[in-house]
């Protein structure tokens, strides 16, 4: 990236969960249930009458992948969050957004899923943004749609995750580019993991 680097977007979200220390949900009775069960799915005779799982036929060109450090970090991202947009534009003051967010891991842990909702005036805007990660590579592909527009937003990593932030740069879209300006973005935990401070730079 050439050129002075400019903040031209700051996001900040809050959990809404509350500080207090988790509580004990479960109580003795259940964990008793669950241990009964426990033994029971391990008895001889349910080991003997389990089936061989069919092999997977798009393994051979499609294989499965785990999880890695990428899910583990996305996990934290996972909630419902209070959101402060903060735009600055090329010219005048900056304007500042309140929203809302709900995150959760989907399709096996796999993939960060976002449901945004901003408060900018008579039609609110609505966005959906999904995150994954490769660790064989480290990297880190996002995609993020909204209804400000039909176009989608591509971003993608440059390096491996260095596991205290995710970067990512914009991937322009043939004949369809999202951004004028190409960009970097930055993300990464704050106070203990009650916040998500998301950056944008443009050169």
């Amino acid at each position: 990236m050439q050129g002075a680097k400019v903040s031209n977007l700051l996001i900040i979200m809050t959990s809404t969960k509350p500080s207090e220390s988790v509580h004990e949900f479960i109580s003795i009775w259940v964990r008793v249930i669950i241990l009964a069960f426990v033994i029971l799915a391990a008895s001889p005779g349910r080991n003997a009458s389990a089936q061989v799982k069919p092999k997977d036929p798009q393994g051979s060109y499609d294989p499965k992948s785990a999880p890695g450090a990428g899910q583990k970090y996305l996990e934290q991202f996972a909630g419902d969050w209070s959101v402060e947009k903060i735009f600055h534009p090329r010219d005048g003051d900056p304007v500042t957004t309140k929203g809302e967010c709900h995150q959760a891991m989907i399709n096996g842990g796999r993939f960060l899923k976002s449901d945004f909702n901003f408060y900018d005036g008579a039609t609110n805007t609505t966005g959906v943004g999904l995150i994954g990660f490769v660790p064989d590579s480290g990297i880190f592909t996002s995609v993020w749609i909204d209804s400000r527009s039909t176009k989608m937003s591509i971003r993608q990593s440059r390096e491996p995750f260095d596991g205290s932030q995710i970067v990512m740069y914009s991937v322009p879209l043939v004949n369809g580019v999202r951004e004028a300006r190409p960009s970097r973005n930055t993300t990464h935990l704050a106070e203990g993991g009650r916040k998500i401070i998301h950056q944008q730079y443009v050169s």
